[in-house]
């Protein structure tokens, strides 16, 4: 199924109704969405771009981003987003990896990529004239029919550990998410609205299609992208506002929502994933912005559609294992069986932590133009997550950490997570990040950087006595390390790499 396809049967169904919002203000009705696609399809159909071409997109969140998206769609072709917080020399990278026949970017991406790619592909920018003229143009009738095996959007990774990889994520991927989320994640109804806070090139985006299948409406804030005030600010106007954030995001929100004295009105679900949620923070939110809340688990290989906790059960206190499930990441979705394997891939028992391991139609096709990378990732049809947890008898899964994130000291897994969830309990700390540093005698030892409260602060020794109370002694920080606040990537998430680096310089030094 052609994503277009739903966007094209909306418009028929019902052609006025609200689909792109900036801020508060309309910008077009399904009827002008489906026809300003329809347009830029024709035109790239001009340019001799079709089916099983790729076209990327480099942008900050824009309403003609999406109009941009399913004009690729609409003639067969396949998107590659792009962040637009990446250095030009990165995009140029994907660009060329993708072989992407042209190049849709915002005016200061356009401007940054033009001397990088030196005239080798077409960037056009969604902000100029060009752009206005292809949306103008004679649409065409239909989308380009696809197949569930036809590639619609190829995602590349963050590549912490290496150039990045392509990911092939098809129609039948995009479907099979899509479905799922109705079921096990959130109802859609033509009255709600998707607010673009986070980028649209990543799992906000991907929330895309839910909405226009509801014919719902499609809001990117004036800001272009997350601040916390104003998605209070406007939430309330707009109404029944559903949005993708991470959990730094949540935590920013609730801090705003704290200071303004909120309760979060107009939003009607955040959907939260793409890094630890610790349960200090997720109570807080609760507390403070009410049952609003719904957590996911999934990644670029199987988008958005691993597990699900619904938000009764984050919002649940009364199951004599409430907490536990509220430090799971859910159960797994419908369309996909979810399993703890040891080294082997021998499936563990219950409760014993291991790697995680999705099979199901959510699951990516495998690496673009990589099939070592595919082989080693996909075996025997299942997906290696490289993440690790564990499974109760419920089949509610709780992350650990990333394989490469557990420590291992005198013979023993140490979960950074755990000890991180003990340091958040601390009422001045903020953020916290615990990594291993080498060490000759045990292997590795455990540090943890911390971020504390603004105008607060916290002593080792407190901390160390937390750690005491709660944990087994070989698990606690040798060391405390204090920062302003933790490195993070373009997504918000805390990156601990650089925090190794750092332990690993001075070490060098």
């Amino acid at each position: 199924m052609n994503p277009a396809e739903w966007l094209h049967r909306t418009a028929r169904r019902c052609p006025g109704a609200p689909a792109l919002l900036e801020g508060t203000e309309r910008k077009a009705t399904y009827a002008e969405f489906a026809r300003n696609a329809a347009a830029i399809g024709a035109t790239l159909t001009g340019r001799g771009i079709g089916k099983g071409d790729r076209v990327a997109l480099f942008s900050s969140n824009r309403t003609e981003y999406l109009e941009a998206l399913y004009g690729i769609w609409w003639i067969g072709a396949a998107a590659v987003p792009i962040n637009a917080k990446l250095h030009a020399r990165e995009a140029a990278w994907m660009i060329e990896n993708s072989g992407a026949a042209l190049v849709f970017a915002d005016d200061k991406s356009a401007a940054a990529l033009a001397p990088v790619v030196a005239g080798t592909v077409a960037v056009i920018s969604l902000q100029g004239g060009e752009f206005g003229a292809m949306r103008q143009g004679v649409p065409m009738a239909e989308p380009v029919p696809l197949e569930a095996e036809d590639l619609a959007w190829l995602f590349y990774t963050s590549g912490t550990t290496g150039r990045p990889k392509g990911v092939m994520i098809t129609c039948g991927n995009l479907t099979s998410m899509s479905l799922s989320y109705f079921v096990d994640v959130d109802d859609v109804k033509p009255q709600d609205a998707i607010l673009y806070a986070a980028p649209m090139s990543h799992g906000a985006g991907l929330y895309n299609f839910m909405h226009v299948m509801k014919g719902a409406r499609h809001v990117v804030p004036e800001s272009g992208g997350f601040d916390a005030a104003e998605i209070l600010k406007i939430a309330p106007v707009i109404g029944s506002v559903s949005m993708f954030a991470a959990p730094t995001m949540v935590r920013r929100l609730v801090d705003a929502a704290k200071v303004a004295g909120s309760t979060g009105r107009g939003l009607r679900t955040i959907v939260y994933a793409g890094g630890p949620m610790y349960e200090a923070d997720i109570l807080e939110a609760v507390e403070v912005m009410g049952s609003r809340f719904v957590q996911i688990y999934g990644q670029g290989e199987c988008p958005m559609g691993i597990t699900a906790l619904p938000r009764n059960e984050v919002s649940e206190r009364e199951h004599p294992r409430w907490r536990e499930r509220l430090n799971s990441v859910g159960t797994a979705q419908s369309v996909v069986r979810v399993a703890i394997v040891d080294e082997a891939g021998k499936e563990l028992p219950r409760g014993e932590v291991g790697e995680i391991v999705v099979t199901g139609a959510t699951v990516m096709k495998g690496y673009w133009q990589n099939p070592e990378a595919t082989a080693k990732t996909i075996r025997n049809g299942w997906l290696w997550t490289g993440d690790m947890g564990r499974m109760d008898e419920d089949g509610y899964v709780t992350l650990q950490d990333r394989s490469r994130d557990v420590i291992i000291s005198g013979g023993s897994n140490i979960y950074p997570r755990e000890v991180e969830e003990v340091l958040l309990t601390h009422p001045a700390v903020h953020e916290v990040a615990v990594v291993g540093q080498k060490d000759p005698e045990w292997g590795e030892v455990v540090v943890a950087f911390v971020a504390c409260h603004e105008g607060k602060e916290a002593q080792a020794a407190e901390l160390d006595a937390l750690c005491l109370d709660r944990i087994a002694r070989f698990k606690r920080p040798k060391e405390y390390r204090f920062l302003p606040v933790l490195p993070k990537n373009n997504y918000g998430k805390i990156l601990k790499t650089d925090l190794r680096e750092m332990l690993n310089s001075e070490e060098t030094a």
